[in-house]
């Protein structure tokens, strides 16, 4: 799907990108011997937790720090366990429960956050729906984006979507990674025997396989996101949730069988050939209480990059927004956790 008419020569420059050492790396442990590395900028603010997909780690997110900081927020960027600068798990563990857990153990135990903001694209939006449901209270507003939609298929046929259109859990037209991550991650890996040969594995998902608009990651960005992923145990532990649907056992499976209640943004970037258009209809049925689908032109899947001057003040309003809404309903929440 493209906004028909829609010129991407026209398309704004974006926020600058911040250095690559421009924040601070946290460590702590959330499990046992596991440490998560994080970004935490806005100490004191509302608390906003950014969660990556794949192929990303917390640098998807450089765009978006200091605007988020700058609206008010205690921005909290995590890698996923395995991933970027976080430990790999001893025992091979990777699934999105364990993500889940792992957050919720973060931002709850190890900064004290009662409750918070969630913003998760990709596999960060299937982690994110998890914690809405397995912690209940703790997710006080989402936003959610370019994913696998919340499996209500007996919602969805009586909206009248066919089911075999849904891209994020079919074959669209650059599929065939689902199967060869997750279906022969051994032969995979084998061919991409080199840091070279692994980074330009990643470098395409940015580039030609056309999961971005077309322009938005240049060569020096698009470095900047492969380059945690030259080392192959860190790219098998990103293949993981892909193996998860070719016979890989999770020890729980995310909850993902039911609407999804609390308020939420939803977005859609127009050019994304990986999750297609029928993402929007599905979230009109899963998300009731909801703004949007608000469709991004000029932007594919890696939409909080690629339309930062979008995404950045509707994020920011969207979670003012609920504050000031749940502050004037009890003020006793008034705080920020």
């Amino acid at each position: 799907m493209s906004v028909g008419g829609y010129d991407l020569r026209l398309r704004p420059a974006q926020p600058a990108t911040p250095a690559p050492d421009a924040f601070t790396i946290h460590r702590a442990e959330v499990a046992d011997g596991l440490s998560l590395a994080y970004v935490h900028e806005g100490v004191g603010g509302r608390p906003l937790l950014l969660i990556h997909g794949y192929p990303e780690t917390k640098r998807i997110w450089w765009r978006n720090i200091e605007a988020l900081v700058a609206a008010g927020y205690e921005v909290i960027v995590p890698d996923l366990r395995g991933h970027g600068d976080s430990d790999l798990s001893a025992d091979d563990t990777y699934d999105i429960v364990t993500y889940s857990r792992d957050l919720h153990t973060l931002v709850h135990d190890v900064l004290g956050h009662e409750r918070c903001g969630v913003v998760g694209g990709d596999v960060g939006g299937v982690v994110a729906v998890d914690m809405v449901h397995r912690f209940p209270g703790f997710v006080e507003g989402l936003c959610f984006f370019d994913t696998v939609p919340p499996i209500l298929l007996d919602e969805y046929t009586a909206a009248g979507i066919d089911l075999g259109s849904i891209r994020a859990i079919g074959d669209g037209p650059s599929g065939d990674y689902r199967r060869r991550q997750g279906g022969e991650p051994d032969v995979l890996a084998a061919e991409l025997n080199s840091p070279a040969l692994r980074r330009n594995w990643v470098g395409a998902m940015y580039g030609p396989r056309l999961w971005a608009s077309p322009g938005t990651f240049t060569d020096a960005d698009i470095d900047f996101m492969t380059e945690p992923w030259a080392d192959e145990a860190r790219l098998r532990a990103g293949w993981a949730v892909y193996q998860l649907g070719f016979g890989r056992v999770a020890a729980e499976n995310p909850i993902m069988d039911r609407p999804v209640a609390v308020p939420t943004l939803v977005f859609y970037g127009a050019d994304d050939q990986v999750v297609g258009p029928d993402f929007i209809h599905c979230c009109e049925v899963a998300f009731p209480n909801r703004v949007g689908p608000l469709v991004l032109p000029g932007a594919g899947h890696f939409l909080q990059w690629e339309r930062a001057d979008i995404f950045n003040p509707t994020v920011a309003v969207f979670f003012a927004g609920l504050a000031a809404l749940t502050t004037s309903e009890d003020p006793e929440l008034a705080s920020h956790d």
